[in-house]
């Protein structure tokens, strides 16, 4: 017999390692110490899930909650809040902040800033810059560390790495995985005049196919002479999955729900400069083209990119327009939509945003529903038919592209590490999160 768990989950559907079956599980002290028919356990709290699907907790590896520098867009607290929200129970936030997360002192300002205050648990990536990259190989190994991220177009200041040499030099010092934005700087700058007439549906014009695979293509070729591993954020191209499963023993691939929903031009016709963010919404030929790309098995990772600005601010005349949407939040419910109208199964969203961020950056203890493991469990109601509207955002922006879709498949329960942060829409009293531990750096 069991004794003194503190939460029993029963009669969920499980979806693990194991596929999708009954089950009950077990939780005592932050850690998941039985999954079967248990019977006869004394539980604090017992909670009935039947009808429930019960996912290892969902992970955000991309994710700009602006703090500190932005608070207006969004902070630590109002990201996290709306991560578990939407079932999200850990995020890796993003290094251009202001000040950037380029140094030391820096990375650990956030991890301060997040402990106790966010509502997920957290890792925060180094940026690599000229100036930080010969240290990188130290900072990269830092506590709250999920590892580097390099911006090779759409950056400002000391976050923009374009130049090939200083490329190699960063990937040629440290081990940790790398993430990249790729977008070619110098197509960039060439092409700039395209988007000053015809408005936001000159976007993807401006920012073409071949920007982003020109950036691909180098820095695929420099991972490969380097040795270093790599992880290609928000790829938008189907020439570039074709390019990147060449190339599957240095590069992961991650896509976003926003470029595998949306295309061009109607996004631009209906939602203006709220469908605006960087690689660009494209064409339908492009996003059936990350389905198949999915499909066979290319992308490892569903992220979201959460990248809020305020409504005057989106507002603005394009290309004055700043680029990116919230995400966080409505992630994993338009993906379970996608699920009940039958293009992916629920093992292989599971793979997508539990699993695949783990295996990836070598998560320690997250990311599966097994023994021993973080008591990180995302439940959800995979047949409850409801609207996305603004009243249930919390992001501090008030909007997204998708408010007033009707979809079915919602998060009702977002437990993080034995905690429940969420149930059915209501927050817990108090925020714990607490940084993530990665098996690269267990010892520093």
């Amino acid at each position: 017999m069991l004794v003194s768990i503190d939460i029993l989950i029963k009669n969920a559907i499980c979806v693990s390692h194991n596929g999708t079956e009954p089950a009950d599980v077990a939780i005592k002290d932050d850690i998941i110490v039985a999954i079967g028919h248990l019977d006869n356990v004394d539980a604090t709290e017992v909670i009935d899930a039947t009808g429930l699907h019960l996912l290892p907790g969902v992970i955000d590896t991309q994710v700009h909650f602006r703090e500190p520098g932005a608070e207006t867009k969004e902070d630590l607290e109002s990201g996290s809040r709306a991560a578990v929200m939407g079932g999200v129970t850990a995020v890796f936030e993003m290094p251009n902040t202001s000040p950037a997360t380029t140094t030391a002192k820096a990375l650990a300002d956030k991890v301060k800033r997040g402990t106790n205050r966010m509502w997920c648990d957290f890792a925060f990536y180094m940026g690599a810059s000229a100036k930080n990259a010969k240290r990188l190989d130290k900072l990269e190994r830092l506590p709250g560390c999920c590892g580097v991220k390099i911006f090779m177009g759409s950056s400002t200041g000391d976050l923009l790495v374009s130049d090939d040499q200083m490329l190699a030099d960063i990937l040629s010092n440290g081990t940790r995985r790398i993430a990249i934005h790729a977008e070619d700087e110098d197509r960039l700058l060439e092409r700039k005049s395209l988007s000053e007439d015809g408005g936001v549906a000159q976007h993807p014009v401006w920012r073409d196919k071949d920007t982003a695979y020109k950036a691909t293509d180098r820095i695929l070729d420099l991972a490969r002479r380097t040795g270093r591993r790599i992880h290609v954020l928000h790829v938008t191209t189907e020439d570039e999955m074709a390019l990147l499963a060449a190339y599957k023993d240095v590069a992961t691939v991650e896509v976003t729900p926003q470029h595998l929903i949306l295309s061009a031009p109607e996004c631009y016709a209906q939602l203006g400069t709220y469908a605006q963010m960087n690689p660009p919404i494209r064409d339908e030929k492009e996003r059936i083209g990350l389905w198949k790309a999915l499909s066979v098995g290319i992308v490892d990772v569903l992220g979201s990119d959460h990248a809020p600005h305020e409504k005057e601010m989106k507002d603005l005349p394009y290309p004055q327009s700043p680029s990116g949407m919230p995400g966080v939040q409505t992630m994993l419910p338009l993906m379970l939509d996608q699920v009940n109208k039958g293009v992916l199964s629920i093992e292989r969203l599971m793979d997508l945003t539990s699993a695949g961020p783990a295996r990836v950056f070598n998560i320690a203890g997250k990311g599966r529903l097994a023994v021993g493991y973080d008591a990180d469990i995302t439940l959800v109601d995979l047949k409850k038919k409801w609207t996305i509207d603004e009243d249930w955002l919390q992001s501090k922006c008030g909007w997204s592209p998708f408010t007033g879709r009707q979809i079915t498949g919602k998060p009702v329960g977002t437990i993080v590490r034995g905690k429940k942060v969420m149930w059915y829409d209501e927050l817990a009293d108090e925020a714990t999160g607490q940084p993530i531990r990665f098996q690269d750096t267990l010892n520093g």
